[in-house]
């Protein structure tokens, strides 16, 4: 048994770094790569339509069951699998259900890369100590989400083989073809932004999106989608990275966690209070 997700532990200090929303591109691929969740997402997601409220109830949701006690992790815990257990359908002849034990388990698993990934990339990568103490604690989340426990690896070096078989079995799928897409010409986020002020930030933030999606991914599954990669590009990604490390690394963690810790406050009482939730978010009863 793994502490408890509290001050100080692995996963208080990495799960919720700022620095984390660098890999946001990478892990929907990843995620979408997958034939399951790639036909969940075809059939029952809204991003594609509605990719800014998505965004939010994606983020409402990891904070709460990281940040938001266990209470409350319970009921966000809850709440989910009763969600995706109305997500069924039909893909290739064969029906799925977004709660397939293997699908629902690469889910929890991309999101418990990415902040390893992260400080790998932008900051100071975890010791064996800290690696160890952080994989027991999403090990533990894992199982309050419903992953069932033969598909959590033992221990990290175990987790990364089947992470690395995993994605060795990924090739491109519609799903990721639409993702990228949505990310060229996602709509503005409000009603009052002027379309000649919106048009150049999402040409920006798409370029930059696909660029650390570019750089971020496993090499050998980056070639089998297509996507180039120069030396030119790799030296890029190498000052970009330096300059984040540089600036980033010497705030303390608890400044680095503090908005999604405070997310993570926040919806704990938006779920006890859904009718407030409701009118923030449109369509609060989905994920």
């Amino acid at each position: 048994m793994a502490p408890p997700v509290v001050r100080g532990t692995a996963a208080w200090k990495y799960f919720g770094d700022f620095r984390d929303v660098l890999l946001a591109g990478q892990v929907l691929v990843l995620q979408v790569a997958h034939p399951v969740v790639a036909a969940g997402v075809r059939d029952h997601s809204d991003y594609a339509e509605d990719p800014w409220t998505r965004l939010m109830r994606t983020g409402a949701s990891l904070s709460i069951y990281v940040y938001g006690g266990p209470a409350g992790a319970r009921v966000e815990a809850t709440r989910l699998r009763e969600l995706h257990r109305t997500f069924t359908g039909v893909a290739d002849g064969q029906r799925y259900s977004a709660l397939d034990p293997g699908a629902y388990a690469w889910v929890h698993a991309t999101l418990v890369k990415v902040p390893v990934d992260v400080q790998r990339f932008f900051g100071r990568p975890l010791g064996q100590s800290e690696l160890d103490e952080y994989y027991a604690q999403m090990c533990d989340i894992g199982r309050l989400l419903g992953v069932r426990e033969r598909e959590l690896p033992p221990d990290w070096a175990a987790f990364e083989r089947y992470y690395d078989s995993m994605v060795a079995g990924f090739g491109g799928n519609p799903a990721i073809d639409t993702l990228f897409e949505t990310i060229r010409t996602v709509r503005k986020p409000a009603a009052w932004l002027r379309d000649p002020w919106w048009r150049p930030v999402r040409d920006l933030q798409a370029r930059g999106q696909r660029f650390l999606i570019r750089a971020t991914l496993p090499p050998e599954f980056r070639e089998r989608l297509g996507l180039p990669w120069t030396d030119r590009d790799q030296r890029r990604f190498t000052r970009f990275a330096t300059a984040v490390r540089l600036v980033s690394t010497p705030i303390p963690a608890s400044l680095r966690t503090s908005y999604m810790r405070w997310i993570g406050k926040l919806n704990v009482w938006f779920r006890a209070h859904p009718q407030a939730y409701r009118l923030l978010v449109r369509g609060g009863g989905r994920e």
